[in-house]
């Protein structure tokens, strides 16, 4: 092949690869943003769940499902929790009551800044932790 025609082919292809990232068609991971658009809700295999669990969920449906959906699957508002960047080595249980303290920048996806959550009780948050870890693990996210 010619050398010109695997240079300009290679410059299209990298040219291509770069107005896709930059699109966000990629999936991105650690601190980078999300889009929204390119990761909706996801489908969330729900087990039995223990005596605390069921508890949070109740908590987790009065206070987070507005934004974070059923069952943690997401929602047009908010981000997936049953979702791989919210896995216990990432996220610990203590940033998720962290973030319903104190709110959050937005940093993992574009939803905007979460706002904190003052009204949720912090034996609610133990519950709703246990209720999404639960979901997590039901789901391969442990």
């Amino acid at each position: 092949m010619n050398k010109n025609v695997l240079l300009i082919s290679g410059a299209i292809i990298v040219a291509a690869v770069g107005a896709m990232y930059f699109a966000g068609l990629f999936p991105q991971s650690g601190n980078k943003m999300v889009k929204v658009d390119s990761l909706p809700t996801v489908k969330v295999v729900v087990p039995e769940l223990g005596q605390i669990a069921k508890l949070g969920e109740g908590d987790f449906n009065a206070n987070c499902a507005a934004c974070h959906g059923k069952n943690a699957a997401g929602s047009s508002k908010g981000p997936p929790l049953v979702h791989r960047i919210y896995e216990p080595n990432h996220h610990a249980d203590a940033a998720f009551k962290l973030a319903a303290n104190r709110g959050v920048r937005a940093h993992h996806w574009k939803f905007g800044n979460m706002p904190p959550q003052s009204h949720v009780k912090d034996f609610e948050l133990v519950r709703i932790v246990a209720y999404v870890r639960e979901l997590q693990k039901a789901n391969g996210i442990f």
